[in-house]
């Protein structure tokens, strides 16, 4: 079995606990077209390597570090893809929690992305936050610029579930809400813009099968079928009336998407990617 190793993370204060270790995984990914009913455009291999390690820092901080590398180049330079590290801790008897995530791509070290994540379990609220900033000691404490930004709150009535979840995405000036009710083997969504909403009514039919279907503003319909397979083994199947056919099939480490386009009354030019992560 490969193993990997990375020096300790260190801070004032008492020492840290030993980090627990992760082994690397491997994710190899292929996306193969299909037109006409023959193969084409192979689009060939894409290995990862994710490897990840946790570390626990004084004050009850919990670090979290991980690297993600390219297995398919020869190139020591473009080897490493993306390096990410997120903190977390919680406050007042756990009812406060707080953390931040830092993604670097390291073929292009200018720019680092962050995610905040805060939350009051008391109250069931949530805040969620995406952004960038400059990778620069100087310039990240006052270049940060926020891309996303998130709420949910969460109620219980009678046994059942009700959330609200306001978002508003900076870059394209564009707002909406998600609203759930979770009644049992019945989940309401709806999501709703100032240009578009649409309604989602998923029914659990038995233990292996649920159905959902979507209906927007515009009339337009879609249905999707999930059915559990057994031992991790899923299918969900999405049909898109005059549009097209989605397929994902996971079975354990194996996950295959395909996408039939219909054109009039017809299908063709239908899309297969399948991915497999494979641990060692």
């Amino acid at each position: 079995a490969a193993s990997l190793s990375i020096a300790g993370v260190s801070a004032g204060g008492p020492s840290a606990p030993p980090a627990a270790s992760t082994r690397p995984q491997l994710s190899v990914r292929t996306g193969i077209t299909i037109r006409d009913g023959n193969f084409t455009d192979f689009d060939g291999l894409e290995p990862t390597i994710t490897w990840e390690n946790s570390q626990q820092l004084p004050n009850e901080v919990d670090f979290r570090y991980g690297i993600d590398l390219s297995a398919r180049t020869t190139n020591l330079a473009s080897l490493p893809r993306r390096i990410w590290g997120r903190a977390s801790r919680r406050f007042a008897a756990d009812r406060y929690s707080l953390s931040t995530r830092l993604d670097m791509d390291v073929q292009r070290m200018d720019r680092v992305d962050f995610q905040i994540d805060a939350a009051d379990e008391d109250n069931d609220l949530k805040l969620t936050m995406f952004g960038s900033a400059a990778a620069s000691l100087k310039r990240f404490a006052t270049s940060p610029r926020v891309s996303h930004v998130e709420f949910t709150k969460g109620f219980d009535n009678d046994g059942n579930r009700i959330t609200i979840n306001p978002r508003y995405n900076v870059n394209y000036d564009h707002m909406d809400v998600v609203m759930t009710y979770d009644a049992d083997d019945t989940l309401i969504t709806v999501t709703a813009s100032k240009d578009d909403q649409e309604v989602t009514i998923s029914q659990q039919l038995n233990d292996d099968n649920m159905l959902s279907p979507t209906i927007s503003r515009d009339g337009s319909l879609s249905l999707a079928w999930d059915r559990k397979l057994g031992d991790h083994n899923s299918v969900r199947t999405t049909l898109n009336p005059n549009r097209s056919v989605e397929v994902e099939w996971k079975d354990e480490a194996w996950t295959a998407n395909v996408n039939f386009p219909m054109e009039e009354d017809s299908m063709k030019g239908a899309t297969v990617h399948i991915k497999r992560d494979v641990r060692f």
